[in-house]
């Protein structure tokens, strides 16, 4: 994953849990359905456009900081993917949406970026919302990014919050003509975007699993008020993940299902395949969240069992006391007439009772195997 995930999440720079959970929203009740504010929060410094152009023989790649140099895309011979990084700007949005006829209830989407995952058909064009996710080995969390895609005949849109994605793979088989990415119109290639995040996750799971199998061997080891800190934190973590791609079954199946005049019978096959694999994700996450919950609960009975180790000594010596203290108080009373008292060998006599009385006690309790 790009260093731009990497910084947002050092120690330091993350939310709360119900601050990346719930959005607090900038835009006030009653505000007009389709007004443009960006409610997300600001991750790139500025806005960077990256635009390839591409048919079956010929690919053409740049990159502007300037949305009007790149709008004039819309021609039959070619197909276009536009890459806008950073959402802050506003205008920006508008000015695509302008050009290219979007909803403005998809732009204001767009700026929400505490959107679920869903999939919608506004006729001259598809919108899909997914999570693009990346997991910091130092912090152990996750971080969710929103990913908007406009799919329309000849152009995919797809915008970001902040630069550094997972779609790579994607331009590189684009620019070495692999496959039959460059064959294809604008529905496989969204495929080839989402296909590319679905197995994204798969990645973050592995690391995820990898860190959880740490925590229950350490759990097993020496149950510490640390680990169990940690066991926390990676559940809250996994909710954040659960939100995330939880949602993505019912997307997907909306695009392959439902007929949409955008996306064509081959790449329905495609979208199914994406399905199943989201299907998988969601049954690992679930598996992970039960792990966890096997680790608190291993914590628990270590706890648990520790302590019952440390009452079992203190009943064991309490045990051994009990006849000892007894002796020693019997001849401790100031009776006047207690015939051992007079006895030149009676107090050696008493030590050496009372030293075989707990040592048959101890060889008991050994035997009992309490020891």
């Amino acid at each position: 994953m790009n260093d731009s995930h990497g910084r947002q999440g050092r120690k330091g720079t993350l939310p709360s849990l119900i601050g990346r959970m719930v959005s607090h929203r900038q835009k006030p009740p009653g505000t007009v359905p389709g007004t443009l504010v960006h409610t997300g929060v600001r991750k790139a410094e500025s806005v960077l456009i990256r635009l390839i152009e591409y048919s079956p023989d010929s690919i053409d790649e740049g990159q502007y900081e300037d949305i009007e140099a790149c709008l004039d895309i819309a021609q039959a011979q070619t197909m276009s993917w536009v890459n806008i990084d950073g959402l802050h700007e506003e205008g920006v949005i508008e000015s695509v949406g302008t050009r290219f006829g979007i909803h403005r209830l998809v732009l204001e989407d767009i700026l929400s970026t505490s959107q679920r995952s869903k999939a919608e058909d506004y006729g001259g064009h598809l919108f899909v919302i997914l999570k693009m996710l990346s997991f910091d080995q130092d912090t152990d969390s996750i971080i969710s990014e929103q990913v908007s895609l406009v799919i329309g005949e000849a152009f995919v849109f797809s915008f970001q919050e902040q630069r550094g994605d997972v779609f790579e793979p994607v331009r590189e088989r684009l620019r070495q003509g692999k496959g039959r990415i460059r064959s294809r119109g604008s529905d496989y290639l969204a495929y080839a975007l989402i296909d590319t995040v679905v197995d994204s996750y798969f990645h973050i799971l592995e690391a995820v699993g990898d860190r959880i199998e740490e925590l229950e061997e350490q759990v097993l080891a020496t149950p510490t008020v640390e680990l169990l800190e940690k066991i926390h934190h990676l559940r809250r973590e996994m909710l954040i993940l659960r939100r995330a791609v939880w949602p993505l079954r019912e997307t997907l199946g909306q695009l392959y299902r439902e007929d949409m005049p955008l996306i064509t019978s081959e790449t329905e096959v495609f979208l199914r395949d994406v399905h199943d694999h989201a299907v998988q994700v969601i049954d690992t996450v679930e598996s992970l969240r039960e792990v966890l919950s096997g680790a608190m609960d291993m914590y628990m009975s270590g706890v648990s069992n520790r302590m019952n180790e440390v009452m079992k000594v203190l009943t064991i010596i309490a045990t051994i006391f009990i006849p000892l203290s007894f002796f020693a108080g019997l001849y401790g009373m100031n009776f006047q007439y207690m015939p051992e008292l007079g006895l030149r060998w009676a107090y050696p006599a008493l030590l050496i009772f009372m030293g075989v009385t707990a040592g048959g006690m101890l060889w008991a309790f050994r035997r009992k195997g309490w020891l």
